[in-house]
């Protein structure tokens, strides 16, 4: 069995969310990894935080904020074990994060050395 990233993306989340729908997606979130603990798939995880993050560019410029060029931002992993990535695929699909337009989740196998 491989360990899978699930990598979630946001997009523009400049925009105005109030505490009670954030308390509300991060009980569906916890749910949701509750689940994939229920098989024995977690791994780990967790979230990233926006304050004070910075993007360093190619030519090593740094910039405040937590978000390059086109405003997506990374907003956390969690890491599962799968058979596929398809499977981690599947695991995915299940996130609230999608509840957001222009969320993504991006699926990577983790290289074991």
């Amino acid at each position: 069995m491989n360990e899978y990233a699930l990598i979630f993306r946001h997009e523009n989340v400049n925009g105005i969310v109030s505490p009670e729908q954030m308390q509300q997606w991060m009980e569906q979130q916890m749910a949701w990894i509750g689940g994939i603990a229920a098989q024995n798939k977690f791994v780990g995880g967790t979230g990233l935080l926006f304050d004070d993050a910075k993007v360093v560019d190619h030519n090593k410029n740094v910039k405040n904020g937590a978000f390059g060029k086109n405003q997506e931002t990374l907003g956390g992993y969690v890491i599962v074990r799968a058979e596929s990535a398809e499977e981690a695929a599947e695991f995915a699909k299940g996130t609230p994060i999608l509840q957001g337009e222009g969320n993504t989740v991006e699926v990577r196998q983790i290289v074991k050395h």
